[in-house]
């Protein structure tokens, strides 16, 4: 029991002895691993200040080279400067230098001009002096005094540049005349082979052919009352006279005449005239006569070339179909004056849309210048601008006639030239006899009214008028200005289609006898 107890004891002093000792060799073992990994960090960190010397010193050896550089540099630029300061310096002194003779040259001028100026007053005295004297002897031997004379003189030069004014005005204007004759004869000339229209019929008349005279009665009716119903219901009157079989139309509408005119034919082919009859004739042919104008007014645009006008504006251009201007159809015209007009514009470089329709609408008051008060180129602007039309047409349209408003753009006077060369040419219009001469006896007035003429002719149906003026009276320059005065009078006094020449004669006879 004893020797167990022993070996148990034994066993446990050797197992505390070899914990002991194991505890001893680790704890040798751990502090022997603490000691080498304090060595190597000790180690590391030496290396790594070393390192941290060496970039030190690499820092320190750059540090001192850029610094060597700047101070290199800041050298340089100093001894730059202290150079371009030395080159400034060295230039003031010059321009100083400059400035000094300048100044001193300067001095010296103003009294050279101070002693020339007392020089010059001194002329200018002994010049006014001398000046008095001889205006004194001037007016002596003259006797005339210094403002006489003045005027005298001044005269004599008004006179001279008059004279070489006129002389150059009348060469500028036969050159200007010429080119522009030549220019306006070649567009004119191709505007024209372009628009082919017949000559103007003679004055249509509403007259309604009957097949014998008895009709006549069957057309008054009883007591009057089928020609009461057709008077009103066309507002158109009719003259029933002794002219054999024919019945004619009265009335300042053409459209309503022409109604009634096709209304008459129809209830005397029909035979049964009486008021019920004559009312529902006449609606039927108002209605022909709106397709009437719808078909004309669109003809119209198609030869004109003219596009989106509104039907209302259509039916309205139509109208002009019936009326007639020194008897001239009017539409014919507007569609010759629109042809015309888009042709010179392509020519000139003008608006030619512009043109087109203002040419064919210029005169479109016309059509109803007999319900409306106010000249038709007015009436004819006022229905352009109800139907939104351009303020350019509008214009062109109102000043076609230049006595509402003056042209103020190139279309504006393309449609007044087209306008008048379309009325102007030949067989464009007729005139009565009673204008024809009252246009005559105008002109010669005219032409009489200016001083120095002796007598004038209106020949050539009125496109000239030559005036024969007293030689004594009138010199060469002033029968130039005369027949410019004269042509602007006409201009301001009368309206006319295309042009009048003004042609002033002038002659000198010298006579004597042999005996």
């Amino acid at each position: 029991m004893s020797t167990a107890l022993e070996i148990v004891l034994v066993a446990v002093f050797f197992l505390a002895l070899g914990t002991y000792g194991g505890y001893r060799f680790a704890k040798e073992q751990t502090q022997r691993k603490h000691e080498e990994r304090l060595n190597q960090e000790k180690e590391s960190a030496e290396i790594r200040l070393l390192e941290l010397q060496a970039q030190q010193r690499d820092a320190l050896r750059e540090a001192k080279e850029e610094t060597a550089k700047i101070r290199a540099s800041l050298e340089s630029e100093n001894r730059e400067r202290r150079q371009e300061i030395k080159r400034q310096e060295q230039r003031l002194q010059q321009k100083e230098e400059s400035l000094d003779r300048k100044i001193e040259g300067v001095e010296k001028r103003e009294r050279q001009l101070t002693q020339r100026q007392q020089e010059l007053e001194t002329l200018k005295a002994q010049a006014e002096e001398l000046r008095s004297k001889r205006a004194v002897e001037l007016e002596r031997v003259a006797r005339m005094s210094q403002q006489e004379a003045r005027e005298e003189l001044i005269r004599a030069v008004e006179e001279t540049a008059r004279r070489d004014a006129s002389r150059r005005a009348r060469l500028i204007e036969a050159q200007a005349r010429e080119e522009a004759e030549a220019k306006a004869r070649e567009i004119i000339t191709l505007a024209i082979q372009r628009c082919a229209s017949d000559q103007v019929s003679d004055i249509t008349i509403s007259v309604v052919p009957l097949p014998n005279d008895e009709m006549k009665g069957r057309i008054i009716g009883r007591e009057g009352r089928n020609i009461r119903a057709l008077e009103a219901a066309t507002g158109v009157d009719l003259i029933i006279d002794d002219t054999p079989e024919a019945v004619i139309l009265s009335g300042f509408d053409p459209v309503r005449r022409e109604v009634a005119r096709i209304a008459l034919t129809k209830l005397i082919l029909d035979g049964r005239i009486h008021p019920a009859r004559i009312e529902e004739v006449v609606a039927k042919a108002q209605q022909d006569i709106d397709n009437v104008l719808r078909e004309e007014g669109e003809r119209a645009c198609n030869e004109a070339n003219v596009t989106n006008l509104p039907p209302e504006l259509v039916k309205i251009l139509g109208r002009l179909h019936f009326r007639t201007s020194y008897g001239q159809n009017v539409l014919n015209h507007s569609i010759e004056v629109s042809v015309l007009a888009a042709t010179m514009a392509a020519e000139l470089g003008a608006d030619v849309g512009v043109c087109k329709v203002a040419g064919l609408l210029h005169d479109l008051g016309k059509a109803i210048d007999q319900e409306v008060e106010g000249p038709h180129m007015l009436i004819s602007g006022e229905i352009a601008r109800r139907f939104n039309r351009s303020p350019k047409v509008i214009h062109a349209i109102v000043s076609h006639h230049a006595t509402e408003s003056e042209p103020q753009s190139l279309e504006a006077a393309i449609v007044q030239a087209a306008d008048a060369l379309s009325a102007a040419r030949p067989g464009a219009r007729r005139e009565t006899i009673d204008l024809y001469i009252k246009r005559l006896e105008t002109l010669e007035n005219i032409a009489n009214s200016f001083t120095g003429v002796e007598k004038s002719f209106a020949i050539q149906a009125g496109r000239e008028v030559r005036i024969i003026v007293r030689p004594e009276d009138v010199d060469e320059d002033a029968a130039n200005q005369l027949a410019r005065d004269v042509a602007r009078k006409i201009e301001e006094s009368m309206d006319y289609p295309g042009q009048i020449k003004v042609c002033v004669v002038r002659e000198t006879r010298s006579v004597d006898y042999a005996k």
